[in-house]
């Protein structure tokens, strides 16, 4: 969210001091992320301590806070976990909003930073962590399970009639339908490729693991000591290890470095394992089309977001330049 929401900072102040027992003396709106559904915060405690406060509007479950909360207490550093509230929740209710609160990293995130080979390495090793960890049964009964929903891929369908047939008058949305007429076979051909491939995979049985599922570059947060983080668990899942590995040598924001290097780096940390091609084409394709559903949603079917609109157009643009994301998808796929 780039513009904050309509909310008083001092109630925001007065929240987290009575549900945390902390003094803050200072709020910083942080204008982050793509989710417009999500405001980011930096405080000041009086004792000198900085705090980050995430306030989530809409759909929320308990995983998004539980599981990092676990991660962290397994001794996996690389996992920023939420604070408890005196309730002994990891979260409090605000108005429309879900506050979570966390100790405040000062860093960059993979956007916006080269990563040295050593933290290559130390994120590989990070994410084999994850993917290895053994879950209490309340967190993995929690958990959703890929299941290959073509949800995704309707959608965008329904999207590329629409466009086809609708007048629309919101500048971004207008900008939005011309780009997906535009570039109409080429969605056509990666929703073909993604059912193609979604079909060979679900009768499959590939081991399931836990997935972070969104461990792209703005996910990956350096802190000023060079120590590696990885944040935004809004959308855990259960899938093949291929679900988070698809970010990797993906085109998904890391830079300094080609392809082939991101691989070879992360890799180093993460160790041996063998690679479904299959599986990781089609998390590839897929995300594309997730994409595309989900800034078609925000942009087509709303005008709201202000600010926000023109940066969830720039994203959903950037799949088809060069080099991007669709390039890396068919690379894939051979």
């Amino acid at each position: 969210m780039l513009e904050p929401p309509d909310l008083p900072e001092e109630s925001i102040i007065a929240c987290i001091q009575q549900e945390y027992g902390l003094d803050m003396h200072h709020l910083e709106f942080l204008p982050l992320g793509a989710d417009v559904n999500a405001a980011v915060y930096r405080l000041q405690a009086a004792d000198g301590k900085a705090y980050f406060a995430k306030l989530k509007r809409g759909k929320f479950a308990e995983i998004t806070v539980a599981l990092p909360r676990f991660l962290r207490d397994q001794g996996i550093a690389q996992i920023i976990a939420p604070l408890w509230a005196h309730s002994g929740q990891l979260w409090v209710g605000l108005q429309d909003y879900r506050l979570v609160l966390y100790p405040f990293v000062a860093g960059r995130n993979g956007f916006e930073v080269v990563l040295s080979p050593a933290q290559w390495a130390a994120f590989g090793a990070a994410l084999r962590r994850v993917h290895t960890v053994r879950l209490p049964v309340e967190l993995e009964t929690a958990l959703p399970r890929e299941r290959y929903s073509p949800r995704f891929r309707e959608q965008v369908m329904r999207f590329l009639e629409e466009t086809s047939l609708g007048i629309f008058d919101d500048p971004v949305a207008v900008k939005v339908a011309a780009l997906l007429r535009e570039k109409e076979a080429i969605i056509r051909d990666l929703i073909q490729r993604a059912e193609g491939l979604a079909a060979s995979l679900h009768d499959q049985l590939p081991d399931y693991v836990l997935c972070h599922s969104d461990i792209h570059a703005g996910n990956l947060l350096v802190g000023e000591d060079g120590a590696l983080y990885l944040v935004d668990w809004d959308n855990p899942i259960l899938a093949p290890k291929e679900r988070d590995l698809m970010f990797i040598g993906g085109a998904q924001g890391f830079h300094g470095v080609t392809a082939q290097q991101e691989e070879r780096l992360f890799y180093q940390g993460y160790g041996a394992t063998q690679i479904n091609q299959a599986a990781l084409a089609y998390y590839r394709f897929e995300r594309i089309i997730q994409d595309i559903a989900a800034f078609g949603e925000q942009l087509l079917l709303s005008t709201a977001g202000g600010e926000d609109r023109e940066q969830s157009f720039g994203y959903l643009v950037s799949n088809f330049l060069p080099g991007g994301t669709i390039e890396a998808a068919y690379r894939t796929q051979g």
